[in-house]
């Protein structure tokens, strides 16, 4: 039962504050899911992260699905998704109502330009994290060299990005599982 309004206040808090949709509610969702209950540790959450980002759909609900099930089963799905999917449609509604009557307020325009720092603020700060669990994990050169190949392959060559993570799984699983 504690289980259960844990991931509800836990997906909720995450979400409602992600202005910007996933990956704004990312940064929040790994400080519910890590430091906070402890639902995972930094690799899973990384693990995760890399193929939920694989897969189709939105980046929120997959976590909250796959964390969900994984604390209380089915149960726990549906209530992090619903914790997910709920308040952000709400919200959606309301503000796509008031967006309109006021949407060529200087203030409202204001508002959306000053969010997007925060918001890559916060992808920096995610990003950092989980280059040094990279690093520590499988060495500096080898998460450099990756990614760089992935800067090359996304950028350069217009590869799509669930190709170079399923590339990096690859990778992973038949090269640096005989490393580490």
């Amino acid at each position: 039962m504690i289980e259960w309004l844990q991931l509800l206040l836990g997906f909720f808090i995450a979400n409602v504050l992600g202005y910007g949709g996933g990956p704004a509610s990312i940064p929040l969702m790994y400080e519910e899911i890590v430091p906070r209950y402890h639902w995972l540790d930094d690799q899973a959450f990384s693990n995760m992260l890399a193929l939920g980002n694989a897969l189709p759909g939105p980046i929120a609900t997959k976590i909250a699905a796959f964390v969900g099930y994984d604390v209380s089963g089915w149960l726990g799905a549906l209530i992090a998704l619903a914790a997910t999917v709920v308040p952000s449609a709400a919200a959606l509604i309301i503000l796509l109502r008031i967006m309109a009557k006021y949407r060529q307020s200087p203030v409202v325009k204001g508002m959306t330009l000053l969010v997007q720092p925060v918001i890559a603020v916060m992808m920096a700060v995610l990003t950092w994290q989980m280059g040094a669990t990279s690093f520590a994990s499988i060495g500096m050169w080898q998460s450099l060299g990756i990614a760089a190949v992935a800067f090359w392959a996304m950028n350069l060559r217009k590869i799509h990005p669930a190709l170079v993570i399923v590339a990096a799984f690859i990778y992973g699983g038949l090269v640096l599982a005989h490393m580490v």
